[in-house]
């Protein structure tokens, strides 16, 4: 197989954009506290009102390398934080599997535009929404005001109908049979939604920086062969 001649380590790096510099920073900073020893000075006020908390789980159990829940922190801030995670994890699934699904061949049928120019026609990962192949700004700034769109009406949680816990969206009007299931199923159904968002970050975060270092992701090299 002929194997494309390797840049130098120099040449790469340099040639990152600042956020992936960022990102990649984030991640191995993240990754470094993970297996560092516990500090002393944290709260054991929030390790005792937080460690039975859904997603505090072996063999990490109670895991906070920044420090987000220390001091005097109460119930309000844990969760809006854990509103966040769940939303961003959900955000990075759909992320995770708009990357993949068009690198296996699955593309929306028809055309993006009225000039005949199909959903297949561009290319994937970063490249569809920058670089001379990208699609026209006119279509990512409609992928923007959808976004916004369901930001502002379906994907937020509104008091007062009936929502049973953070980051539950149904709002008194979706259910999907989740009032029929009793209290350990849905435990496990959160926990897996939780634990799914958290691997789709780290999975999206692997994908965007591998495609920026090799110019191709990880998935792509698979699909080659």
């Amino acid at each position: 197989l002929h194997r494309p001649p390797i840049r130098s380590r120099e040449t790469k790096l340099t040639s990152y954009p600042t956020m992936y510099k960022l990102a990649i920073a984030a991640l191995l900073a993240g990754s470094a506290a993970a297996f560092a020893p516990a500090q002393v000075g944290q709260s054991s006020t929030a390790l005792n009102a937080f460690e039975g908390e859904l997603g505090v789980q072996p063999p990490l159990g109670f895991f906070d390398p920044f420090g987000l829940l220390n001091g005097d922190v109460d119930q309000e801030r844990f969760d809006r934080l854990r509103y966040v995670e769940i939303k961003h994890g959900r955000i990075a699934q759909l992320a995770f599997l708009g990357n993949i699904l068009p690198r296996a061949g699955i593309h929306l049928p028809g055309n993006i535009d009225y000039s005949g120019h199909s959903f297949d026609s561009f290319p994937n990962g970063i490249a569809a929404i920058k670089g001379p192949d990208a699609i026209p700004f006119n279509g990512i700034g409609q992928i923007i005001c959808f976004i916004g769109f369901l930001e502002i009406t379906f994907m937020k949680d509104v008091p007062g109908t009936g929502n049973e816990f953070v980051g539950d969206f149904r709002n008194g009007y979706i259910d999907f049979g989740w009032d029929s299931f009793d209290e350990e199923t849905k435990l496990q159904k959160r926990a897996i939604e939780l634990n799914n968002g958290r691997a789709a970050m780290m999975g999206i975060l692997g994908l965007m920086m591998h495609e920026q270092i090799e110019g191709n992701p990880v998935v792509g090299l698979f699909m080659e062969y």
